[in-house]
């Protein structure tokens, strides 16, 4: 079978390493170039150093548009700039890991049209589609904490609390990524106006055919390196166990969600493109908690996923990974 040629633009940060990663072992993908501007003609594993011995890839400043996919791991404002001055082929497919096109006012680029790429929502757009906005980590994580209820139409306003590991602050060294600062320590930020709660307000609004209830984040930094657990509070006065088979019946034909009847914690996914949900229920508040690896679920593995719908390959090709337990 032919193989599906991929190029990556951004391969030397956090994300495009685990695109990387991930194709150079997918059965159906051939890498055709990484792209990087400032490590132009060097290894990559002088910069992704697990590397080294498994791949003669080497950085290049030369982006091809002749091949069938392109994964954009830029900075954010970094994807549109950069596509609008590239004479892009209808046959290519892009998957665009930024923010640059995830809201319905700025998914345009000139006869493209950038489908928002959550499997667990819009599969079957995805499968049509010829350019993927890839969902941000904390969006994904809450978003399948809310959807089955979304769709019900049992979802009311919402507080989330959601806490994530060093490398989702990306690549580039500031204050608050440093591991003397981590180390020992934790902070909430960006306070009930994190940047992914528009895409999150439009998924759910789609699901429910109206406007979303509120949904009231407060995101914190981990002491961590990956990983994002999420708790989100609703009230509502369906019991637990038909809300729990509820989930079970929404995410029956999504094969990387799972409902588990057990505590969920982080290491049960960290190196995995599965994502964990667990609820409680007290009276008629209902906690949905939901455990990813935010570069895996919530980045690279997510649009390896979307991939493999665009290209009409098994959903699960490339992706079965099992968690670093211990």
């Amino acid at each position: 079978m032919k193989k599906i040629k991929a190029g990556i633009i951004g391969g030397a940060g956090y994300t495009g390493g685990e695109v990387l990663r991930l194709l150079m072992v997918h059965p159906s993908v051939e890498i055709s170039f990484v792209h990087s501007r400032s490590n132009d003609g060097k290894e990559v594993s002088q910069i992704h150093q697990d590397l080294a011995g498994l791949s003669s890839l080497r950085f290049t400043n030369v982006i091809d548009t002749a091949v069938d996919v392109l994964f954009l791991c830029l900075g954010h404002g970094e994807s549109r700039q950069l596509l609008e001055k590239l004479s892009l082929p209808d046959h290519l497919r892009i998957i665009d890991l930024t923010n640059d096109f995830r809201l319905k006012n700025n998914n345009q680029l000139g006869n493209r049209t950038f489908t928002y790429g959550l499997p667990e929502l819009n599969k079957e757009l995805i499968k049509k589609a010829t350019s993927i906005a890839n969902p941000g980590c904390f969006a994904t994580a809450i978003q399948l904490s809310l959807l089955p209820l979304a769709e019900a139409g049992l979802l009311a306003e919402v507080h989330t609390t959601g806490i994530t590991g060093s490398t989702g602050a990306g690549q580039t060294l500031a204050t608050t990524s440093h591991f003397s600062w981590r180390e020992n320590n934790i902070q909430a930020y960006k306070t009930l106006t994190h940047q992914h709660l528009d895409e999150i307000a439009e998924s759910l609004g789609q699901s429910m055919n109206k406007t979303a209830p509120a949904v009231h984040f407060v995101p914190w930094r981990g002491d961590f390196t990956r990983g994002i657990f999420c708790s989100s509070t609703i009230a509502v006065s369906t019991d637990l166990e038909e809300l729990i088979e509820l989930f079970n019946t929404y995410y029956q034909s999504h094969p990387f969600v799972h409902v588990s009847q057990n505590p969920i914690f982080l290491k049960q996914v960290v190196g995995t493109n599965r994502a964990l949900l667990q609820l409680e229920k007290q009276g008629h508040q209902l906690v949905v908690h939901c455990v990813i690896d935010n570069l895996l679920k919530g980045a690279a593995g997510q649009a390896v996923q979307n991939m493999n719908l665009l290209f009409d390959l098994d959903e699960q090709c490339g992706l079965q990974l099992k968690a670093n337990y211990f």
